[in-house]
């Protein structure tokens, strides 16, 4: 660790459950790595994880801590390590980012003195007669609280009568730089498109995310068994389901399994390693995003979207401040396979001149909107916002 008696700069340290992956983790390291180029110190705690790795690569420092228990007793042993670590690190502002672990950070904080930041990510679940909400609330206390969508901001008003104020939007941003269709060369497309033996002819649709149920698989499967009905002759079309199922072995097999029920078992392929997304996306016709709960951002749109494919995602959560419906992209009924099929059955019968259209649009937008160094940029605004606020 840095010499802290020498060490001038302002110090953040970010708090997450873990490091292993996921859109909280992603966001939590490119800040920590903006952090570093601008000058600041950048620390973050987790019980570890695969990034840890990328993080300390671009000059961060990562203390490994359980914080991803729920358990109370340990929670508590978190606070105590957490204080002392803020007090010998000299810490500037904590940053919190999940709920379990922003508790332990919010009572380090509060003892400390130190300026606390929450990013609410999520929509969490009350849980039964709403009790949940109390251990969610964590996530409000921020001053400032971030929200990562106007779905979001609105939520947070709505279910935690936050003070509009208090909230900061800084909407989730994307690597436009890595997802640029002008840097996947020939030779990329052709490794993958042979490695996953795709169709020279046959559409491709992608469906990118976890193998994990709410992300719409069923969904998927429900609406290509309706595209196949429609067809009323040969259906060929491959749908791509890439995500890991991190031990969910018994869910994979259930989607080939309910495949070959609807009778389009032969247009499914679940794929766990992918090493270059870009290229999977460029292979790619058309992705989806098929959630069955409303997304806080909808990752996957925004990075469709950047590598200038349409995309079709339902028309909850956040999905409708990333697509431009008929303009850059289609939403659907959410969990309406019919609905679902038919945006599918416009986006694939794009001719060549619509669909160069639609990419242009598409990559402008995000570009403008909804890039890494915007997301970064506001974030440490917001930090400087903090660390500028009189203490309590």
């Amino acid at each position: 660790m840095a010499n802290v008696a020498t060490d001038t700069r302002k110090t953040c340290l970010q708090i997450v459950p873990s490091l292993v992956t996921g859109g909280v983790e992603r966001g939590t390291v490119d800040v920590a790595q903006a952090l570093v180029r601008a000058g600041w110190r950048a620390m973050v705690a987790s019980s570890g994880g695969g990034m840890v790795r990328e993080l300390e690569r671009a000059g961060a420092e990562h203390i490994v801590l359980p914080l991803d228990t729920k358990n109370p007793r340990a929670m508590k042993r978190n606070t105590a390590s957490l204080v002392e670590l803020i007090r010998a690190q000299n810490v500037s502002l904590v940053h919190a980012r999940s709920r379990a672990p922003g508790w332990s950070a919010h009572a380090a904080a509060k003892e400390t003195g130190v300026p606390f930041v929450t990013t609410f990510h999520g929509v969490y679940g009350a849980g039964p007669f709403g009790l949940k909400k109390l251990y969610n609330r964590v996530m409000t206390y921020g001053e400032p609280v971030i929200a990562i969508s106007d779905f979001i901001r609105t939520h947070m008003i709505e279910e935690y009568k936050v003070a509009p104020e208090r909230i900061r939007v800084i909407h989730r941003g994307v690597d436009v730089q890595m997802l640029d269709p002008t840097k996947v060369t020939p030779t990329r497309l052709i490794q993958l498109t042979a490695k996953w033996h795709l169709p020279e002819t046959a559409p491709v649709i992608m469906l990118p995310g976890r193998l994990t149920s709410w992300k719409g698989h069923y969904l998927m499967i429900d609406a290509l068994a309706v595209l196949k009905a429609r067809a009323q002759g040969p259906f060929d079309l491959r749908c791509l389901m890439v995500g890991q199922d991190q031990g969910r072995e018994a869910y994979k097999h259930s989607l080939q399994t309910y495949a070959a029920s609807r009778g389009v078992e032969g247009n499914i392929q679940v794929i766990e390693d992918c090493t270059d997304l870009p290229a999977a996306y460029l292979a790619t016709d058309v992705v989806v995003s098929a959630s069955t709960r409303p997304e806080a951002f909808g990752r996957v749109v925004a990075e469709g979207q950047a590598m200038g494919r349409p995309v079709v995602a339902p028309s909850h959560g956040a999905a409708g401040e990333i697509i431009v419906p008929g303009v850059t992209g289609w939403l659907f009924t959410p969990s309406d396979p019919v609905s679902m099929a038919d945006a599918l059955t416009r986006a694939l019968s794009l001719n060549k001149d619509e669909r160069e259209r639609i990419a242009a649009l598409a990559i402008a937008r995000v570009r403008k909107h909804f890039n890494k160094a915007d997301m970064c940029a506001k974030t440490i605004d917001v930090y400087n916002e903090a660390l500028a606020r009189p203490a309590p």
